[in-house]
Order: structure tokens, then sequence, then C-alpha cells
């Protein structure tokens, strides 16, 4: 069993919460719009980073990080872009790699707009995080913590980060 630590959208804003709610987790996960390197060094010091580069990085996050990525944990395909829309709205420059391949996991950001929700279709599900960061227009900034087990999802947690 593998457990996840997922979150987007930081644009660059560091929080220590980050860490304490990551704390039980074996891998983080960020979908993009890092913002900054500090943000990426201070997670993959604390644990494995496997993450995204989104609209709002610069050059020096897209030289770390692809665009798009596609692995396997713990029995589950996972493919990670930081603009891919949702089921049934899937943005072009995505669609058909998911079309093609599903995985059993697909994680974007971009919209602050946590969702969780399941393609029927194709068998998959997604997952938007919404946004750990204060840039934006949201008003609850969110992470999401969950575990795959021999390709099965199961202790989906939303954690709200509230402004203290």
């Amino acid at each position: 069993m593998t457990h996840i630590g997922l979150l987007s959208d930081t644009h660059g804003y560091w929080d220590d919460r980050y860490l304490r709610y990551f704390e039980p987790c074996d891998e983080i996960w960020h979908a993009g719009d890092i913002g900054s390197l500090e943000v990426a060094d201070r997670l993959a010091a604390f644990r494995p980073l496997r993450a995204v580069y989104g609209n709002i990085d610069g050059q020096d996050l897209r030289r770390r990080f692809p665009q798009t990525l596609r692995f396997t944990v713990d029995g589950a395909e996972v493919l990670m872009k930081h603009i891919g829309g949702y089921p049934g709205r899937y943005d072009p420059s995505i669609a058909g790699s998911i079309l093609a391949r599903p995985p059993r996991l697909f994680v974007s950001g971009h919209s602050h707009i946590l969702k969780v929700k399941y393609d029927r279709t194709l068998g998959l599900l997604h997952i938007n995080p919404g946004a750990a960061g204060k840039q934006g227009w949201h008003k609850t900034r969110t992470l999401v913590r969950l575990a795959i087990d021999a390709g099965t999802f199961s202790d989906l947690e939303v954690i709200e980060l509230a402004d203290k």
C-alpha cells in the first residue's frame, strides 16, 4: 500500500502544514502551477516528489518537470497533467492520450476547484486537488490524501487549510 499526498496550484506559496498533513504519505504529487523552485525543493526534501509543470511555471520548473507524466504506483497507472479537464470534458491537449489508453487515475489541477469524479465510461478516477496556494479566486485551500493498494484506491481524504 502506498499513501499519496496530492496538491496543486501552490503558485509559490508555502504552508508548513503541507508537511504536517503529508507526514503519513510515502510520496507527494504536485499537479502543476508550483510557482517556485523553493516549493518544489521543500516538498522533494520531505518525500519523493512527482510533479508536472503548469501554465504559470517558468523555465526553471519546466526544465525539471514534464508537462505530462504517466507512471504506475502499486498496480495503478496514473496520468498527470496540469490542464486536463475532467470526465466528459477532458482538455483537447490530453483527451487523445486518455481515450487511447485510459489510466486508472487521472490527476489534474488548474481550475482551483476540488473535484473527485469517477469516469464510468473509461473506468478511471479523476482527482483535481483544488488549490493549495493563495493566488486565485478560490476561497478554500485544499489538499488530498489517498492510498493505493494493488490498483485500488481507498482512504481518500480532503484537507481544508483554513487561514490562521
